[in-house]
């Protein structure tokens, strides 16, 4: 059996999305740059996108790792938490 892809391991995950309580919220004010920048390309999921100066989020297909919210230190990433019970990933073996 040859190596799976990263996005066909993620397609075995089941995400159960919580639509009115995003777990992350961002600081779409925040004008650093190079710190938005390492978010967006940190991110595994690549769930950040930077274009046209502005900054968007989608918190659907959070991996739930914790990059954004070491990395941000609070500047980007308003705030972080966990997705409430039975919400968010589900990690499953391929």
């Amino acid at each position: 059996m040859g190596k799976m892809s990263l996005d066909n391991k993620l397609g075995l995950d089941r995400f159960n999305i919580d639509q009115h309580n995003p777990h992350i919220t961002i600081n779409d004010g925040y004008d650093n740059k190079e710190k938005i920048n390492l978010l967006v390309m940190a991110c595994p999921a690549g769930l950040y996108q930077y274009e046209n100066g502005k900054l968007s989020f989608n918190h659907e297909g959070c991996l739930e790792c914790g990059t954004c919210r070491v990395l941000s230190k609070g500047r980007v990433v308003k705030s972080w938490s966990y997705p409430v019970g039975g919400k968010g990933i589900e990690f499953t073996q391929g």
